[in-house]
């Protein structure tokens, strides 16, 4: 028998057996079926408790009688094994429902699901009673006891009351008692909420943790973002949020849960793709543009967008002041760079992925969800603000980490909540876990507009800088620096960075000094930085050069791409030519130009050489012509590079061609610079 996968919860499909099943094939898997569900005896059934007890007692008295049957050796008649076929299909539904039933994490759903639940079992318990009225008894081998059994289930599964228990009906009341209090702003008495969650057998923070997680998957995995059903999943995981947060003062189960911060932080090093791809379209963002709202889109998707009559932000909602639409030249940059060959490696998003963006916001814009995310940061930023100890402090950083990893509806709320100074404040923490869970923090609200001019506003850059330099971990470090690389998105913020004395050459020092992510943040921070004119002569006095340098000859591919990338932008102006020239780079950039499997690698590679002979003369010219590996790499760029680095290779080409058949003084006397120019 195949398996459905990926079931959704209280969705029962089932396979029929195919016609030509053996009858002892079927016996067989009917006794395996009977066997899973009887062993939900000792589950615990928090809710509709009686439906199920009911349903695996009628299942366990036909157990009886199919063992009977196979173990007398009994010849099924072409009837019984058709009655046999419906029984089969009955009972794979009944144990998808007891699963579901009895499956942790899912039991507040479940709970409000209650009337569609009791007709599940209403249904099937009918259809139990349908079956044994068809099947012909007579004709099957069995002992007297096991048959009059059978015609006892089927009289009690006709006459069974099956209906949602009083005490599930008072508990689905005080639900939603409890959602229209946050709608209307109100915090439901703790007694209350311990109370609903004790009827649920939810007792620790890991219990109620697993309720989040898996009304989070059901969001993602709900085919209507802005219906009733998603609506009510936001509602409700806005309430167990509130609960964790509130109700639970230690955490259990820490070990996996940091396990999965751990996973989090390693998805750095991958630069988070949403940040570059357009939320409509999906696809990286060509012409990036942003809104008033602060969000970012390719500029062909939102025009269509605001020209079909819509004058809100697709990803928040929010109604717009102004239809401006402001050029994202980091953003545009970042994806020029990355498209080809990527300065960080980008991976292709699965479909739950895709949907990512738009799913942290919908569901929790509605005013139960709202209203209890709301209370929740607000509940979190009170503790830091109030003098907290330790273990408060910890358990609270913890949760603004875990609240603020992907959600973009929960970053709102605890930058509106004012959560930032509490954390910059944090990051002198002695406690090494308190520290990393700030930082971890920041660098999740970093990537909210608002968050952004919250740590800026508030002085909080001279501090993420100072992180980067005493951290008491590796990770506190690398994160912090990636918190510099959201900043650095934003013109203002990237002036503000280069004016901090300590700023360049601390990340100059991580670039040094720094593990395989310390590095790749400081890199793509320096990307950022060089975006503004003013930081060009901050990163070389930093001696950032030299570092870069030395990537080149790193064994990570990509450090080697990303390092080629920022000296391309450091090879465009003069001071930056000499300063590679001192370093004695153009072997290096000419063999990663030969060995790269790259595309970008390569067009940077192109890049450096052009500038510096744009800068350089007749000198840099020279010195290349006497590189033999370097002419077979442009060629092959010519022929099988992207029309970009074509221009660009064969205008290096022209320059050495010319520079060989006409000499050095012919080439002094040829306008460089112009040519070099038009064939960029």
């Amino acid at each position: 028998m195949s398996h459905t996968p990926r079931r959704r919860i209280l969705t029962l499909p089932a396979i029929p057996p195919c016609e030509a099943v053996s009858p002892a094939a079927l016996l067989h898997a009917l006794i395996a079926l009977c066997r899973d569900i009887a062993a939900h005896r000792s589950d615990a059934f928090p809710i509709h408790r009686r439906s199920a007890r009911e349903t695996i007692r009628q299942v366990g008295a036909i157990l009886e009688f199919l063992e009977d049957v196979r173990d007398r050796g009994n010849t099924l008649s072409g009837s019984v094994v058709v009655s046999f076929s419906e029984l089969h299909v009955t009972l794979q539904k009944i144990r998808h429902l007891l699963h579901d039933c009895a499956r942790r994490g899912a039991r507040l759903w479940v709970l409000m699901r209650s009337e569609r639940v009791s007709c599940e079992f209403r249904i099937l318990i009918r259809s139990i009673a349908t079956v044994l009225d068809v099947l012909p008894l007579e004709s099957i081998d069995a002992a007297p006891e096991v048959k009059e059994l059978i015609r006892l289930v089927r009289r009690q599964a006709w006459k069974a009351a099956i209906k949602t228990d009083p005490a599930d009906h008072r508990a689905v009341r005080s639900v939603w008692s409890m959602l229209t209090q946050f709608k209307n702003g109100v915090a439901p008495a703790r007694s209350d909420l311990r109370r609903l969650l004790d009827r649920l057998h939810i007792r620790t923070w890991s219990d109620c943790n697993e309720e989040i997680a898996f009304l989070e998957e059901e969001i993602f995995a709900s085919p209507d973002g802005d219906g009733d059903e998603v609506a009510l999943l936001g509602s409700l995981m806005g309430l167990t949020v509130y609960c964790r947060v509130v109700l639970f003062d230690a955490m259990d189960g820490r070990r996996s849960d940091h396990k999965e911060c751990k996973l989090q932080e390693e998805a750095i090093e991958h630069l988070y793709l949403e940040d570059l791809r357009c939320p409509i379209s999906l696809e990286l963002m060509a012409d990036p543009v942003t809104l008033a709202t602060g969000q970012t889109y390719d500029r062909a998707s939102i025009a269509r967008w605001l020209k079909a009559g819509y004058l809100t932000c697709p990803v928040t909602g929010e109604k717009l002041a102004s239809t401006e639409l402001v050029p994202n030249v980091t953003i545009r940059k970042l994806v020029q760079q990355f498209r080809h060959g990527n300065i960080v490696p980008i991976t292709e998003p699965s479909i739950n992925q895709k949907r990512d963006l738009a799913k942290t916001v919908s569901p929790f814009s509605r005013a139960a969800a709202a209203g209890a995310i709301r209370m929740a940061a607000a509940f979190l930023v009170d503790k830091l603000s109030n003098g907290a100890n330790l273990l408060e402090k910890y358990k609270t950083t913890y949760e603004i980490r875990k609240l603020s990893k992907s959600n973009l509806f929960n970053r709102a709320c605890l930058v509106e909540a004012g959560s930032i100074p509490c954390l910059l404040h944090l990051l002198s923490s002695t406690d090494p876990s308190i520290q990393e869970n700030a930082v971890a923090c920041l660098l999740n609200l970093s990537k909210h507009p608002e968050g952004r001019k919250a740590i800026c506003g508030t002085g909080g850059l001279s501090l993420i800088v100072h992180a980067i330099k005493t951290g008491s971990r590796i990770e506190a470090k690398q994160n912090a620096a990636a918190v510099l690389f959201y900043l650095s998105s934003v013109a203002e913020y990237r002036v503000a960075i280069g004016e901090i004395p300590e700023a360049i050459p601390t990340l100059t020092e991580l670039l040094r000094d720094g593990t395989y992510r310390g590095k790749k943040n400081a890199l793509v921070t320096f990307f950022g930085l060089l975006l503004y004119h003013g930081n060009h002569p901050k990163l070389l006095a930093a001696r950032a050069v030299p570092a870069l340098a030395d990537l080149l000859q790193s064994e990570r591919e990509d450090l080697v791409t990303d390092s080629a990338a920022v000296l391309a932008k450091i090879a465009e102006r003069q001071e930056g030519t000499d300063a590679i020239l001192r370093s004695a780079v153009i072997p290096r950039v000419v063999e990663v130009l030969r060995s790269t499997p790259s595309r970008s690698g390569r067009e940077s590679c192109v890049s450096i050489l052009l500038s510096l002979c744009n800068n350089g003369g007749s000198k840099v010219i020279s010195l290349l012509e006497k590189m033999p590996s370097l002419m077979p790499s442009l060629y092959s760029l010519v022929t099988e590079g992207s029309p970009h680095a074509g221009k660009k290779a064969r205008s290096l080409l022209n320059h050495i061609h010319s520079f060989q058949e006409q000499g050095y003084h012919a080439i002094l006397t040829r306008p460089i610079r112009n040519d070099i120019v038009r064939a960029q």
